[in-house]
This record gives structure tokens, sequence and C-alpha cells, in this order.
């Protein structure tokens, strides 16, 4: 192995924590390391705060490392406390099922896991026919209570009310660890900073169960700068599966980001050299518009397709530069019963959720933040008719500098 991925990825800006640095270090630039990330399976597609994980994968693997991405079928069934201030919805396992197989199907894209390069892996496998008595017996002596309630994960939640449910999360995510380190010679946990308790429960279980070294690594949260995490939007999360995020929002989200972020998300969520992220990074003021377009390009490329990105590039570059390109534009259809009968701006706004309630759709276009086929409309109780549609026979909403959305008849 040429240059060491430590170095690559603490150049590149990933690494947040580490339990050991040096033999972390030594070991990935010495021999073939089998790693994993755990990925609860809450949803039916992985997200952009996924993605970030799912970057470090690649760079592991094509490092020569060999990755395990296991999906929590089990895990899930119970939720993770850590950086969450309620408890997590309780799921069927059939749900969780569906949801873990559209993980796989989505990894698959980024990881290769042909001829062992990669292990696709299940906690359901092993967490849900579980005997709790010999668990407690094997698994719960290691781990002192005093100690795990000083975890910041545990600690947030414990005004509100910690269940013992919860309590039992870092148990399970730390046998995890040690079924994986006995089934594959998993030595190696990677996980986001707000996993830092969690993956410190497996490697101290590894070492003291069987006497072996393991190691943990986390990344750092990618959060706007005022600490939020990003990939939020008004109508929910920025996902990878392009029927629930098109490409074209996908690409709208990140060539819209903060400018300080577009040098740290260069780094982090595309493959460009640091040379070239450091000199895009370092524009101001109009020109840092450049960067954000290589940025929303690179990473829509990754995760969509080259073909995706071109389009969505052309669409956003001929919406600003007002030759309006509308075919990968986020869309909503009313039938034509409706619009005749005329439709108010508010409802619009809210239908498409540029608005999070109705007060809110008032206040921006009271506030002048509202245009309507780049006409700027201030009266709220406005409705629109086919009459007021436009050359292509529709209507075209703006809110703010940034956000788009088109209205049409249903065909």
């Amino acid at each position: 192995m040429s240059t060491n991925v430590y170095d690559i990825l603490l150049e590149r800006g990933f690494i947040e924590q580490t339990t050991h640095e040096q033999e972390i270090k030594e070991l990935l630039g010495k021999e073939k390391v089998t790693f994993y990330i755990g990925f609860d399976a809450t949803a039916d597609s992985l997200t952009a705060g996924h993605f970030l994980t799912v970057m470090a994968m690649m760079h592991m693997q094509q490092a020569g490392h060999r990755p395990i991405a296991l999906l929590g079928g089990g895990t899930t069934m119970i939720g993770d406390p850590s950086g969450k201030s309620d408890m997590r919805t309780i799921m069927t396992r059939e749900t969780i099922q569906h949801n873990a197989d559209c993980f796989h199907k989505q990894l698959s894209r980024f990881i290769d896991f042909d001829n062992d390069n990669a292990i696709i892996a299940n906690n359901a496998d092993w967490l849900l026919e579980l005997n709790y008595v010999e668990f407690l017996r094997e698994v719960g002596v290691h781990f002192s209570v005093n100690k795990m309630l000083t975890a910041d994960c545990y600690k947030q939640r414990m005004e509100k009310g910690l269940t013992f449910f919860e309590f039992n999360y870092m148990l399970m995510q730390s046998y995890d660890f040690l079924k994986l380190n006995q089934l594959y010679g998993c030595s190696l946990e990677l996980g986001g900073n707000d996993q830092w308790s969690n993956i410190l429960g497996g490697v101290d279980l590894i070492r003291r169960k069987e006497g072996k070294p393991a190691f943990g690594l986390t990344f750092k949260l990618l959060t706007t700068s005022e600490g939020i995490k990003m990939g939020k939007t008004m109508k929910g999360a920025v996902w990878l599966d392009p029927e629930k995020t098109s490409p074209y929002e996908f690409y709208q989200y990140w060539r819209n980001i903060e400018d300080v972020k577009v040098e740290e998300c260069l780094g982090l969520l595309t493959f460009l050299p640091m040379d070239e992220v450091r000199r895009l990074g370092a524009l101001k003021d109009s020109e840092i518009n450049h960067a954000k377009e290589v940025l929303a390009y690179e990473i829509t490329k990754i995760v969509h397709g080259e073909e995706e990105a071109v389009k969505a590039q052309e669409a956003a570059r001929a919406l600003f530069g007002g030759n309006m390109k509308t075919d990968d534009m986020p869309t909503t259809t009313y039938t034509a019963e409706q619009f005749n009968a005329g439709i108010d701006l508010i409802t619009l706004l809210v239908d498409a959720k540029m608005a999070v309630s109705r007060s809110d759709a008032r206040r921006n276009i009271t506030q002048g933040g509202v245009s309507v086929n780049d006409v700027k409309v201030t009266e709220f109780d406005r409705v629109f008719t086919p009459n007021d549609f436009n050359a292509d026979g529709a209507l075209l909403i703006k809110k703010g500098k940034k956000v788009y959305h088109l209205f049409k008849i249903a065909e």
C-alpha cells in the first residue's frame, strides 16, 4: 500500500477521535484491515448524512482494506439514544428487513461486495435469538453502569428519562463488534462522532473478553455553522434515493450550502485532489459560486451518475441564467378542475413544502420573498388559474433567491 489511508482521511478532514492513534495508523499502513460501519435501518433509503461514512468506506476499500457494512436489523428494534432527545419509534420486523434490503442495494453502488472484497452483515442474525441470561453473563458483566452513565449519549437523556430499553443499546452495539471480530477478524469500528461512547464499549469488550487488540475511530459530523446536522431541508432529509430526493433537488442542496462549508464538503464528499479542494475553497465573494457548482456536480456524479449530474447542472444554470429548463425541477401537479377553480398562493407554497405552515407562507409572501413567473407577489390571498400560466403552461414559484418549484396541470 502506497499512501496510508489514515493520512488521506486525516488530510481530507474525516477524523475526529481515535482510541489508539499511532497503532491504528501503523496497522492501516502494514496490513489489510477488516473494519465495520453500522447502519440502523430506520428508513428505506440512506441519507446525505450517511454519505460521509460511505465516502470513508470507499477511501478505505480503495486503499486495500475490507469493509463490513453492518445492517442493524436487530438494533433498529431498540433505537440508539445517541444524539436523540426522544425515544425512537418502534418498527415492525418486516419494515426493518425491507429497509435493510434497500440499504444493501444502495451501498452496492459505492462498495464492491464481490469476491469477499467487502461483507454485508445483519445483526438480526445474532441479536434476535439471544438468550437474555446468557447475554448478561457473557457481555453484561464487562460493563460498569457508573461508567455508562457518564457517556454523553446517556447524559443527554437522563433529564427526560432514559428507558432500560435504550440503556441496552451500548451493550448490543458492543456485542456486534465482538461478533464481527469472532466471525470475520474485524478489528476496527468506524462511525460518526456521536457513536464514540458505543464504539469505546465494543473496543473495551473485545480487549477484555478476547484479549485481542481492537480499535475505534470516529468521523466529524457534517453540520451547518450553527451546529445543525447537514442534509436536512424544509421537506425533511436529503435522500440518496432519486425517487425520494430527485437528482436536481440533491444537486441544488449542495449548490446552495453556506460559503464557509464549501472547502470542508469538497474534502469530505468528493474525490478531488486536496490541492484543488484548497484552491476552490479559497475563492471569495461571487467566485465561491463556481466552487459550489463543482461541489454539487461532483457529489451528484458519485451518488446518481455523470448523466444525472450533467442534467442537474444544466437545469440549474439555465434557471439562474434566465433561460429556463424545467425538466429536472421539483414539480407539483394539480388536476385541471383544481386549477380552473383557482388555487391560492399560500396553498401552493404549503403543498410544495416551500413553507412549513400557512402562517409561514403568509409571512414570506407579505415580506416580499415570493415571486410567480418572475413577478413579485405580496398579496397572500392571490388566487391562480390557468390564465396565469407562463408560455410553458406552468407556474414557476421562486422563494428567496434559491428555492424554485414548478406547478402544472396533470396530463
